[in-house]
């Protein structure tokens, strides 16, 4: 047993050594590969009936790519913030164009970048973040902070400033926290078993 553990724990280090060692056209492929993952992902969604926010598989996608592709997580969801800006159909719904982020969900999605890099970041330069707890806390900080704060405060904006603090966090984040919690954990999980637990890069 100890035979293919160690086997398994070698196969992942090389795996992420090798991605952080790829030629920039190969990042930009597996980049633009999670983009349209991310895009897959957003048409597993359902409403509920109070709120214009639709509950999707996005911020799984998001929290998984920041922690395989390192920084370049964080292009990868420019990629799918720009190409769905543009037009390409993958945002909830097989929506795109500049409308669709105007809309009431638009706030979220452009902190899907920012959670991406951020644990992008992080995952590469510190192994101390590749243990479950610490992964957890971090995936808690980019979902709740760094995806929710700058959606709440365009959705405020969206629905005219004309509701309360209550109302807002009713219709734009109360409604999604169990969800939210149960995709951290898993990613939080996955993101434990495939990352190695020793440094493969030096990120300055």
């Amino acid at each position: 047993m100890n035979v293919y553990i160690n086997k398994y724990k070698q196969l992942r280090y090389n795996l992420f050594k090798k991605r952080y060692e790829l030629g920039l056209a190969h990042k930009l492929a597996l980049a633009f590969s999670f983009a349209c993952l991310t895009g897959l992902l957003a048409q597993l969604r359902f409403y509920l009936p109070w709120t214009p926010v639709p509950i999707t598989g996005q911020i799984f996608a998001v929290l998984l790519t920041g922690v395989l592709l390192g920084r370049w997580g964080g292009i990868s969801q420019t990629m799918y913030i720009g190409f769905g800006a543009i037009g390409m159909p993958w945002f909830a719904g097989l929506n795109g164009g500049l409308a669709y982020l105007a809309g009431p969900t638009g706030g979220y999605i452009l902190g899907f970048a920012a959670a991406a890099f951020f644990l992008g970041y992080l995952t590469d330069k510190y192994v101390k973040s590749r243990v479950f707890a610490n992964m957890l806390a971090l995936m808690f900080f980019a979902t709740f902070v760094l995806i929710y704060i700058p959606g709440l405060l365009y959705l405020y904006i969206w629905t005219g400033s004309s509701i309360s603090l209550w109302e807002l966090l009713t219709i734009g984040m109360l409604p999604y926290i169990a969800g939210d919690l149960l995709k951290i954990s898993a990613a939080a999980a996955i993101a434990t078993a495939v990352t190695p637990k020793q440094a493969y890069t030096i990120v300055k």
